[in-house]
C-alpha cells in the first residue's frame, strides 16, 4: 500500500501531531482506554483521532474499534472537525462525529485549550452477532470525559453557582466559595465559555458497516431495507414483518428498491449529456477490458487515441463481452429520445447508467452500493466505497496499480469537488 500512501490516497490530508504537550495528552486517552501510550514523537491523526502510525505501533488497527461498535474517539484541537475519517467500521461515523463538533463547538474550542477530549460513540450494542443487533441501533450517544477532569469540575462549578444564586446564605459558605475559586481556575468562566457539550445524541440514519462481508441499512418512513449477503445471521429472520430484506446478489430487486424510494437519478438527456457519465464508464470498463486481456501490459502512457486503437483492433473480444456495445447503444437512444427505458435492459446493466440522486440524504450511501454493482470502475469506487477500493487494490499486478493510482492522481485528485459535481451532480 505504500504507492496508495506516498500519492495520498491513502491515510492522506490527516493533522501532524508532533507537539510534545498533545501526545501527553494523546497518551493520557490512550491509557485511559487501557492501552499502552504512544513512544512516537510525530504521528498524524484523522477526525476520530485515529493514527495510522500509532496502530502500527501498538500491532491493533483495531485500537478505537475494539468491537467495530461504539467506536472511540480522541479530538486533541478543532482543527479535526475537517479531517477525513480514515477507518472505521460504519459509514457514518464520520458525520456523526461531525454533527457533535459542530453542535458543540463552543465546548470543543475551550476544552481543548486545557484538555484532551475522548470517550465514545455508544450504541445501544456492545458487540454486533446478528442483523437485528444491527437494526436495535437507532440513535448514538456520545459519551464525553477529559483527562484532567475539566468537564467534570465545570459541571461541579456550574452546581456550586447554582447553589449560590438560590441559597440565601450560601454565600457565607467559606469552604464552597474557596472550592469554587479553584474550580475556576481550571475551568474559567463558564458563563462564557460553554465547557459542556449540550447535545450528545444522534440519530443512526442509513448506513453501511463492514459486518457480515458489508450490509446496507436503508431507513424509509414506513418500512427498514437490509440489504446484505444472504448468509449473514438474521437474514430474513429478524423483524421481517417491518423489515424488507435483499440481497446483494440480487440486482434486479436491490435496483428496484433504489429507483422506487427515489434514491436514483434514471438515465435522462438533462444530466447524462452535460456530465459525460456514459463516457467515463466506457473509458473505465475498456481500461478494465485492456488488464484482464493483457494483465503485464504497461499502459501508463494510455491515452484517447490509443484507447481507440485498442478498440477497433479487439472488437471481436469487445462485442463477445458485450457492455461497450450496449454503452453506446444507451448513449444513441438517449440523446435520441431523451431518456432510456430501463425494462429492457439486464439488470446488472441498469446500475451503469444511473448515479444518486444528488439531493437525497443518502447519496453518498447509494453511490456507494452502485459501485458494488459496477466494480470497474476504480475511479467511482475510491470516491464512494474506499474499503472496497482498498480490499481490490490488494489483488491489482503492480502495472495495473500504477496506473490505477495515475488515473486518479489526474482526474479525481486534481479537482475533488469538481469531480464530484461534474460526475455525480454532488456540491459537498
Amino acid at each position: 500500500m505504500d504507492l496508495l500512501r506516498d500519492n495520498e490516497l491513502i491515510y492522506g490530508r490527516l493533522l501532524p501531531v508532533d507537539q510534545k504537550h498533545l501526545i501527553e495528552r494523546y497518551n493520557k486517552a490512550l491509557v485511559a482506554f487501557g492501552l499502552k501510550p504512544t513512544k512516537l514523537e510525530k504521528f498524524e491523526i484523522d477526525r476520530t483521532g485515529f493514527s495510522p502510525q500509532v496502530a502500527e505501533e501498538l500491532g491493533d488497527v483495531q485500537y478505537l474499534d475494539p468491537n467495530e461498535v461504539n467506536r472511540r474517539f480522541i479530538i486533541l484541537t478543532p482543527e479535526q472537525i475537517d479531517l477525513p475519517v480514515v477507518h472505521t467500521a460504519f459509514s457514518n461515523t464520520s458525520q456523526l462525529l461531525y454533527e457533535f463538533m459542530t453542535a458543540n463547538q463552543r465546548a470543543v474550542d475551550a476544552l481543548t485549550i486545557k484538555d484532551v477530549i475522548y470517550g465514545e460513540i455508544e450504541d445501544s450494542v456492545s458487540k454486533v452477532e446478528t442483523i437485528e443487533d444491527l437494526l436495535s441501533i437507532q440513535q448514538v450517544a456520545f459519551r464525553v470525559l477529559s483527562a484532567e477532569d475539566v468537564l467534570g469540575k465545570a459541571a461541579e462549578l456550574g452546581t456550586l453557582v447554582d447553589r449560590l444564586k438560590q441559597e440565601p446564605d450560601a454565600w457565607r459558605d467559606n469552604d464552597m466559595l474557596n472550592r469554587m475559586v479553584d474550580l475556576a481556575k481550571v475551568c474559567g468562566d463558564i458563563r462564557e465559555n460553554a465547557l459542556v457539550p449540550d447535545q450528545v445524541i444522534f440519530r443512526h440514519n442509513a448506513f453501511w458497516t463492514s459486518h457480515f462481508g458489508g450490509v446496507y441499512i436503508f431507513v424509509d418512513k414506513d418500512v427498514t431495507t437490509v440489504i446484505a449477503n444472504p448468509s449473514a445471521p438474521g437474514f430474513r429472520r429478524s423483524r421481517p414483518w417491518q423489515v424488507s430484506y435483499l440481497s446483494l446478489n440480487d440486482a434486479d430487486r436491490v435496483f428496484r428498491f433504489l429507483a422506487s424510494t427515489g434514491r436514483v437519478e434514471l438515465p435522462r438527456a438533462s444530466w447524462i449529456e452535460t456530465s459525460d457519465y456514459l463516457e467515463h464508464r466506457a473509458e473505465m470498463l475498456v481500461r478494465d477490458l485492456i488488464h484482464k486481456a493483457e494483465p503485464e501490459r504497461d499502459i501508463s502512457k494510455l491515452d484517447k487515441v490509443w484507447l481507440q486503437t485498442w478498440i477497433h483492433s479487439n472488437a471481436a473480444l469487445i462485442k463477445r463481452e458485450g457492455t461497450f456495445p450496449f454503452l453506446n447503444a444507451a448513449k444513441r437512444d438517449i440523446a435520441r429520445y431523451g431518456q432510456l427505458k430501463l425494462e429492457d435492459v439486464l439488470p446488472e446493466h441498469r446500475f451503469l447508467l444511473v448515479r444518486a440522486k444528488p439531493n437525497h440524504p443518502d447519496a453518498w450511501l447509494t453511490n456507494r452500493l452502485i459501485s458494488d454493482f459496477v466494480p470497474f470502475d476504480f475511479v467511482s469506487r475510491y470516491i464512494f466505497n474506499k474499503q472496497g477500493f482498498y480490499r481490490d487494490y490488494k489483488t491489482f499486478a503492480e502495472p495495473w496499480r500504477s496506473h490505477v493510482v495515475d488515473v486518479l492522481k489526474t482526474t479525481y485528485l486534481k479537482d475533488k469537488a469538481g469531480f464530484r459535481k461534474q460526475l455525480y451532480g454532488l456540491t459537498d
